[in-house]
């Protein structure tokens, strides 16, 4: 059993800490920016509701982070009372968030300084992911940091890979980014051109799932996106934020990305209509509006 701080308790971090403590079995202190949900969470799972990151992260073993953007992500650990203050020599900074690779080195940086380890972690699967415990977690820092690590990652994880130095567990978030992006818009046409053409939308997705056109999103979305229902998944205005990302670092490595910059000016679209905190799959709504 290790002592872990977890800082950030969004729909996303307050199932993960969850797990640190049920499956994990660790002690568990945290830290949310609302104090009433830090609070609720501690009453829930057991654990002990900090009132600064600071606080949470002293003495512990390990610190994880998972919250909304880089500024949030330098005011929890590098800011006044945050977490890099209370961490102890030999410690684990592990940052869930997805954020740029340039603040995963930064943070690395300071940790060293430190004498503490860092990995950039960002994880994939959704909230269903998270409230499962089942979510791929893309790993960057060096192999002796992982090892430590990944046994208490494994609480709330269905896959941890290591994908290379820190900085690239965000570059491999960036990818699946990218690879949503498409995949959904190509989703959305195929049903919006089967509505069209007065096909049995289920019968169709039946088939084809089965074949070279099938993914995870034909399978957990088609029914809702037919449906016209939007509350099942990743918030639009959270997947802007990280195309935005994506869309950033090609520019500093001269990645070119046409269908992906298109895809995000499609969810600014669905932004304007109104659909701030639509799951991704609504890109259907802006082809049908």
């Amino acid at each position: 059993m290790a002592t872990v701080a977890f800082i950030g308790l969004g729909v996303m971090g307050y199932p993960m800490a969850g797990y640190l403590k049920t499956k994990g079995g660790h002690d568990v202190r945290v830290y949310n920016r609302t104090t009433a949900k830090a609070e609720k969470w501690a009453a829930e799972f057991g654990g002990t509701a900090c009132a600064l990151p600071f606080e949470a992260a002293t003495g512990a073993d390990f610190v994880f982070t998972c919250v909304g953007n880089d500024d949030d992500l330098r005011a929890v650990t590098l800011g006044a009372n945050g977490a890099l203050e209370g961490m102890k020599e030999g410690a684990i900074l592990v940052d869930n968030t997805t954020a740029s690779a340039e603040v995963a080195r930064e943070l690395a940086a300071a940790c060293a300084a430190k004498g503490c380890g860092f990995l950039d972690a960002p994880v994939s699967g959704g909230q269903a992911g998270a409230e499962n415990g089942v979510l791929t977690v893309m790993v960057g820092g060096d192999e002796a940091t992982f090892a430590k690590a990944k046994p208490v990652i494994d609480a709330y994880a269905r896959m941890v890979g290591l994908m290379g130095p820190v900085g690239s567990g965000q570059l491999t978030k960036m990818i699946n980014q990218i690879c949503i992006a498409g995949l959904v818009q190509g989703l959305s046409e195929g049903i919006h051109f089967g509505k069209k053409a007065g096909l049995d939308i289920e019968k169709v997705v039946d088939v084809i799932s089965k074949g070279a056109a099938g993914s995870w999103q034909m399978e957990n979305r088609h029914k809702t996106m037919n449906a016209g229902e939007y509350e099942h998944g990743f918030a639009i205005d959270w997947m802007r934020k990280d195309l935005d990302i994506v869309l950033n670092e090609a520019k500093r490595n001269g990645a070119t990305l046409p269908v992906t910059a298109l895809v995000d000016q499609f969810y600014a679209d669905v932004q304007a209509m109104g659909g701030n905190r639509w799951d991704t799959s609504a890109l259907l709504a802006r082809l049908e509006k």
